[in-house]
């Protein structure tokens, strides 16, 4: 078949971003015929790597930001954008939309339109009614999505490759991977406070938590950091392509996302065997940890719960090795690529 990816600009290292790459290199090795389309371009090159027989096309050299301020971008270009897509690409078999406002409008008869949506239900959207099938990366508010459009699906996210390499998980050290954006969408601000309860007994104070991340609250951050007293143990590490080595060294992962519609840092650290900790919020977390078994599942906002858990892992080493041992045995049986693949070919030729 001929895919085309289409994403709001594939410049923009983040979790869509990278999914999208995923899947076209994927897609490619399963025989079919695949196209990026992004619709801007903020940074000059791609955050990951891309094989050399896919092409990425740009609708526009510019990024978002510059689009918008473009006199009636909203009211008119967006609609001449589906209308540009319905002539330019009469050949495409699938359009898999992923993380860009734009829908199909205008559309070519015999292309099947297909809406992968990154995010959790806040609200229904119309523009939803233009796609055939709509994608979503769990089952904790299939319902919601239902309610409005009869084709929805359950298509996770999956791991390029499964490594051979775990964490021996005797390291004292807590990891925590994620954008530090300006709402905190992540929670790192509410994790440095539960860090505080952590480090109130003296039997952790040999533990660090490391924060592996960049982004407009990192300033912030730093200062709640400092204010708490917590510089001595909890170590600020910028976004690295040699992450694999900050699992190696951690013992527990942890997410105190606000919001997260699938989590793809808790399937990783899953697949080097770490349990992990992370608050019950909508919509991926619980769908990737199974409570007491890999992992906790915390009440959203119950900051000294979540403190308790992580004290308890930190206490046990066995505990730790035993749920490790169930969250990579979930990765490879639900999240593998050739699990997941098999599931979007059974969409794609339906």
């Amino acid at each position: 078949m001929n895919i085309l990816l289409l994403i709001g600009d594939i410049t923009i290292g983040g979790g869509a971003e990278r999914v999208v790459v995923n899947l076209a290199n994927a897609f490619l090795k399963y025989d079919h015929k695949v196209k990026i389309l992004s619709f801007y371009k903020g940074n000059e090159n791609i955050a990951y790597e891309i094989d050399k027989n896919i092409k990425v096309d740009f609708l526009n050299l510019k990024s978002q930001k510059q689009m918008k301020k473009i006199f009636f971008y909203k009211a008119f270009y967006k609609y001449y954008e589906s209308y540009l897509l319905k002539r330019k690409y009469k050949d495409i078999d699938i359009m898999i939309y992923n993380n860009c406002p734009q829908f199909p409008l205008f559309k070519n008869k015999n292309t099947k339109y297909i809406h992968f949506i990154h995010s959790h239900f806040k609200k229904y959207k119309n523009k939803n009614n233009y796609f055939d099938t709509l994608i979503v990366l769990s089952n904790k508010q299939i319902h919601l999505w239902k309610q409005h459009h009869k084709n929805v699906y359950i298509i996770p996210n999956f791991l390029p490759f499964i490594p051979q390499k775990i964490s021996d998980l005797s390291q004292k050290n807590v990891l925590s991977v994620g954008r530090f954006t300006s709402n905190d969408e992540k929670g790192f601000l509410r994790l440095v406070e539960i860090w505080e309860i952590v480090q109130k007994n003296d039997t952790y104070k040999d533990w660090t938590l490391t924060l592996v991340g960049d982004g407009e609250l990192k300033e912030n951050i730093k200062t709640l950091i400092k204010e708490k007293n917590l510089e001595n143990s909890i170590i600020l590490k910028p976004f690295t392509k040699e992450i694999e080595k900050e699992y190696l060294k951690a013992s527990i992962y942890v997410m105190a996302s606000h919001w997260e519609s699938f989590g793809m840092v808790l399937i990783e650290s899953a697949s080097y065997q770490i349990p992990s900790i992370a608050f019950d919020v909508n919509a991926g977390p619980s769908y990737i940890i199974d409570n007491e078994k890999s992992g906790f599942l915390i009440k959203d906002g119950n900051l000294d719960e979540f403190a308790n858990k992580l004290c308890l892992l930190m206490d046990d080493e066995n505990l730790r090795k035993e749920l490790g041992e169930n969250a990579k045995a979930k990765v490879e049986e639900n999240f593998s690529k050739e699990k997941v693949i098999e599931q979007w070919n059974e969409i794609l030729n339906s």
